[in-house]
């Protein structure tokens, strides 16, 4: 009877298996990059064992991890924000200005960042109050924001303000970049899983209708989230700033956005909104800064990652939406 029994708790497991791993995004997504981890090890021993190495993938990581904290938030509420790239440019130059103009190098990088705040702002206020949907409105703010960017700086880099300590902590020491991404990874996670705003914006993205109904203010949510969208990215333009000791108009672009939006849906946020996780986010941002150093140390091109990226989000997407079949029934 004792092996009866236990065989049937046997079976349940392994029932319950794919459920288990069909709920949890996070743990495929980090049992991928583990094994691309070891392949790029194995491939060349100088992927890991090196602190040049490790530096060089954080300092990939990071600033498509935070930016994509941002989109997260937004693409769980249905939404995206396709300016983020030009945001991760414009704010350092409003730093750098705001320091010219006098203000100590604290005070000009708030006013960079509240720069990015009142582009999201804008980005919200278009597309909730007038219903223009997001990705028009966003590509419209691209545009301009790139537009303005290139005026204001006459197409030319400047270096970045503050004394070597100030910038050491905001991101010219090798490391302090992904301390930030981890601290900003933490503070996210929080806000969407621990608080009715993040519970708010998981229940408005997937029953928009619903959640008015109930007394949900799915307006400001996504207002809200905008905001939080485009203070990431200009924040994020202002630590690659001091880590690379300049500021360039030219940074960031089309190219961060896409890792962002990529990392989010490798790590399980799907575009049509109503699920997603920031730690999801951060392990696909690893996956990505994983391939791109792994392939750069085995010899093939960046056209050959670009390949493999499309492939990675494609068979990440048909991946979740297969297991998360699989743990329904």
């Amino acid at each position: 009877m004792s092996s009866v029994t236990d065989t049937t708790k046997s079976s349940d497991r392994v029932r319950r298996w794919p459920g288990a791993i069909g709920r949890s995004s996070e743990i495929r997504i980090l049992a991928v990059a583990l094994i691309l981890a070891a392949y790029f090890e194995i491939a060349n021993h100088d992927f890991l064992l090196t602190s040049a190495s490790l530096e060089n993938l954080s300092q990939f990581i990071a600033p498509v991890a935070i930016i994509a904290c941002g989109e997260i938030m937004l693409m769980i509420g249905g939404e995206i924000d396709l300016s983020a790239g030009m945001v991760f440019a414009f704010a350092p130059f409003i730093m750098h200005f705001a320091n010219e103009a006098g203000a100590p190098t604290w005070i000009a990088l708030i006013a960079g960042v509240a720069a990015a705040g009142v582009v999201g702002l804008i980005n919200g206020a278009v597309t909730v109050y007038l219903r223009i949907p997001s990705f028009v409105t966003t590509l419209g703010t691209l545009f301009f924001i790139n537009g303005l960017t290139l005026t204001i700086s006459r197409g030319t880099p400047v270096s970045t303000p503050g004394d070597n300590a100030f910038a050491a902590f905001m991101g010219a020491w090798g490391y302090s970049e992904i301390i930030w991404t981890i601290a900003i990874a933490v503070v996210m996670h929080v806000l969407l899983r621990n608080t009715r705003w993040g519970l708010h914006t998981i229940a408005s993205g997937a029953n928009p209708l619903g959640s008015s109904e109930a007394g949900i203010n799915v307006r400001r949510l996504k207002l809200g989230n905008f905001i939080i969208a485009a203070v990431l990215a200009g924040f994020t333009g202002i630590l690659e700033g001091f880590r690379i000791t300049s500021i360039d108009p030219q940074a960031g672009g089309n190219q961060i956005m896409f890792l962002a939006v990529a990392a989010a849906v490798i790590g399980g946020t799907p575009l049509a909104g109503g699920s997603g996780t920031i730690i999801g986010g951060l392990i696909g941002a690893a996956v990505l800064g994983i391939l791109n150093d792994g392939f750069t140390l085995i010899g093939i091109n960046a056209f050959t990652f670009n390949m493999i990226l499309g492939a990675a989000i494609l068979a990440a997407m048909i991946f979740n939406i297969h297991v998360v079949r699989l743990a329904r029934k």
